[in-house]
């Protein structure tokens, strides 16, 4: 019978922009003391917070201590399912569907908005009509470059 070990999460925060900067000084801190820490988590959505993982919490509070652009951390531990959603990379295709209204955020056609006609999930890609052009023209883009516009969140 094996026992489940726990990892403890805790959101660190940092000063703006100084994420990666954190990160590493808290990576090198652990390594230098051998501070057992799991690891330590830029959550890009979570902008002023780097995540750290520890076994035991003393040891991530060992971690942080004195290190620069800390601002403190969230009372309490995060559970699992706090940022799960920014650890899972959701493919981009798995939430569009034909007919959904879009702008496109990359690429040649950017800023331009356009309806969806087919959906290539294998490729990740979408071919789309764009709605600002003179004529239907069908252009197939990568699918990390379409964002829902408040039209297509609207008709659900």
């Amino acid at each position: 019978m094996s026992e489940e070990i726990k990892s403890h999460l805790f959101a660190i925060r940092t000063t703006g922009g100084q994420e990666k900067v954190v990160m590493r000084l808290l990576e090198a801190r652990a390594n230098a003391n051998k501070i057992n820490i799991q690891s330590v988590l830029l959550v890009s959505n979570l902008k002023g917070y780097v995540v750290i993982e520890a076994i035991n919490p003393s040891n991530a509070y060992m971690a942080v201590e004195g290190i620069r652009h800390i601002r403190g951390q969230l009372r309490g531990e995060l559970e699992f399912k706090d940022i799960e959603g920014y650890l899972v990379k959701k493919s981009t295709v798995s939430q569009l569907a034909v007919d959904n209204v879009i702008e496109i955020t990359g690429g040649p056609f950017k800023g331009m908005r356009a309806t969806i006609t087919r959906i290539d999930p294998d490729k990740e890609e979408a071919t789309v009509v764009l709605l600002d052009a003179s004529y239907q023209l069908p252009v197939t883009v990568d699918a990390n470059y379409l964002k829902l516009t408040s039209e297509s969140l609207s008709k659900d």
